[in-house]
């Protein structure tokens, strides 16, 4: 039998895969000199895909199959590219993070080193509405597990703006929508500062910014990201210059493809330290992350952490001992009043009579503002009268408004509270049934704080 075509065939196919093997050698030369300078190489199947979002799902598929293989299931596994504005110098004079702090604040996040954040959270950043339109305090906060932190972010721009940034005046409601983009820009840096200044305890606070170089490479206890190795960590002791230095570098906290959400986070858990974040929680978590459904949603522990400074699991005032088969087990709830409060109303917790049990530190804040946990979907309740909550008789009746944070809300929610009028009870005690079917779940949450309260929506159908 004459062997040559076949030989010539094999010959063929030896040669196709030397070039096979040299192009792939070539690409990944090339992938590897771009990631170094914080960019990336999309293949030609991406490129062909019409939707871009639909192109980045399918790259984390893809990295999520392979990051599971080896470290098991763990969602997330790679960044994608970081607009050359957003990365600052690596010679600004910031403190370059090491794998061992990497490792501690991934460890403090997930519970291991080998998670990262998944395509929702690398896309999430703080993003106002329209300057000078009807909610241009706003941000847009869509559903997701970066809403919580957005929303509470939100809350503290809504006390800039009405009450401290001008604090001998009265601010009005209408104030709200006359900001320009600095103005914005202000808001949001001094918001941040604020937040970060009271985590730290009022002595110190800690901003991180991405730079273009990383300080340390994968090891095997240790996942990179392309990113969080790319952190460098500037301190402060001073307010007003924490302050000046996060406003001169917002833009990488409210830019498309910042990842703003996440290096905020980040500031939060150093300004804190994670040391003390460790002793502010208790048995009952381990981590301040939780995986369900495919995403990753923030626990109380971080909630508290932005509202009062301290990364308590639970939302009952104080810390309580409690015997658990003859062993005390220590809780930790909230120690002092917040300047933004909190608000809780879930449908299925109520039904099973699990509702938590806010106490008054986070029910009566320092200023008219709340955060609300609506059946799992957070917003913004606030009114603009300080005497709100000093003053008992203010509360017989009273304006508040309601900010989801939706794009499908269009206007900021008027509502008039009239504790004194029960009209809605009757309603209630002749069929006790499901009475959130009657009321809107905001209703139910705003009862929680002023009991039997009757609402006027003003002739907004009611919603939320």
């Amino acid at each position: 039998m004459d062997r040559r075509p076949l030989d010539r065939d094999s010959s063929l196919k030896t040669m196709e895969l030397e070039d096979i093997a040299t192009r792939i050698s070539a690409l990944d030369k090339w992938r590897s000199i771009f990631s170094s300078q914080g960019l990336e190489i999309r293949t030609p199947a991406m490129q062909a895909t019409q939707d871009p979002h639909k192109a980045d799902e399918e790259i984390e598929e893809r990295a999520e199959t392979t990051n599971s293989k080896k470290h098991g299931t763990f969602p997330g596994s790679i960044f994608y590219s970081i607009p050359r504005e957003l990365i600052i110098a690596s010679d600004l004079g910031g403190q370059p993070i090491s794998i061992e702090m990497a490792m501690a604040l991934k460890k403090i996040l997930f519970g291991n080193t080998f998670q990262t954040f998944n395509y929702e959270w690398k896309k999430s950043f703080f993003k106002f509405r329209e300057a000078f339109s009807e909610q241009a305090y706003g941000f847009e906060a869509e559903k997701g597990g970066t809403r919580a932190i957005q929303l509470v972010v939100q809350a503290h721009i809504i006390k800039y703006l009405l009450f401290t940034r001008n604090k001998h005046e009265y601010t009005s409601i209408k104030s709200l929508s006359e900001l320009s983009q600095k103005q914005q820009e202000m808001a949001l840096a001094t918001s941040i500062a604020d937040i970060l200044w009271t985590t730290g305890e009022m002595k110190r606070a800690t901003t991180c910014l991405i730079t273009s170089d990383s300080y340390f490479t994968e090891s095997p206890d240790y996942k990179t990201d392309n990113f969080t190795e790319r952190l460098q960590l500037f301190e402060f002791v001073e307010k007003d210059k924490l302050e000046k230095f996060v406003c001169a570098h917002i833009h990488c906290f409210k830019e498309e493809g910042s990842h703003g959400v996440i290096l905020f986070l980040y500031s939060l858990l150093f300004s804190r330290t994670i040391e003390r974040i460790q002793q502010d929680l208790d048995h009952t978590i381990s981590h301040l992350l939780h995986f369900c459904f495919g995403n990753y949603t923030v626990r109380q522990a971080v909630l508290n952490l932005m509202l009062t400074g301290r990364a308590s699991p639970h939302v009952f005032n104080g810390d309580r001992a409690v015997d658990d088969e003859n062993v005390e087990q220590k809780y930790h709830g909230v120690l002092t009043r917040s300047d933004v409060g909190y608000l809780h109303w879930g449908r299925e917790e109520m039904e099973h009579n699990r509702l938590p049990q806010v106490g008054s530190m986070l029910k009566t804040p320092k200023y008219p503002i709340w955060l609300c946990n609506i059946n799992g979907t957070y917003s913004v309740l606030f009114g603009t009268n300080m005497s709100l909550l000093c003053d008992w008789k203010m509360e017989h009746s009273f304006e508040l408004y309601f900010y989801s944070g939706q794009s499908t809300q269009r206007k900021t929610a008027h509502l008039t509270i009239d504790t004194h009028s029960h009209h809605w009870e009757k309603t209630y005690k002749i069929d006790e049934g499901d009475h959130e079917k009657k009321f809107p779940s905001l209703e139910m949450t705003i009862r929680t704080k002023w009991e039997g309260a009757a609402i006027n929506w003003h002739g907004t159908m009611p919603f939320f």
